[in-house]
């Protein structure tokens, strides 16, 4: 019965989690002013603006650092582990996106030219990677997302 308490009580945990849900909701208002139409999916999926896995990281390692120190390993984890999530970010998942949203022009144009072409992919997921900035503001985001928890 302990673990739950424990798990329920872990301020680590939820600065992370926290921080994840408020740059979703931040995220999905970001997109409804924008776009002018409320896209549910943003609530819960990946790109856009701010970046949610940024903003996660950067507070979990930041409450990690307040409550462990920045010299102990568990920061150290952190710290790394935020460092090759945000790369990540920019460098693969950015691809990704644009390379899905190419395929799926493709896929229209050969569909528009009468191609008998069968196929049985869905329309690729372009919204997967982000911009340096959007990574920085989600980095930002999370790191005084995390002070203000933790203070």
């Amino acid at each position: 019965m302990y673990y739950i308490n424990d798990l329920f009580h872990n301020q680590i945990l939820i600065t992370a989690a926290t921080a994840w849900l408020m740059a979703q909701v931040i995220k999905f208002i970001i997109h409804l002013i924008l776009h002018k139409k409320v896209v549910w999916e943003r609530l819960i999926g990946d790109g856009g603006m701010p970046s949610c896995h940024s903003c996660t990281v950067v507070a979990t390692a930041t409450a990690v650092g307040i409550h462990c120190g920045l010299g102990s390993p568990e920061f150290s984890i952190a710290a790394i582990l935020a460092i090759i999530v945000m790369h990540d970010a920019t460098g693969v998942r950015l691809e990704t996106g644009k390379q899905a949203a190419i395929i799926n022009d493709m896929m229209e144009i050969l569909k528009d030219m009468g191609s008998s072409m069968k196929t049985s992919h869905e329309k690729l997921t372009e919204f997967v990677g982000h911009t340096p900035f959007q990574v920085a503001v989600g980095g930002l985001l999370g790191l005084i997302y995390s002070f203000l928890l933790n203070r």
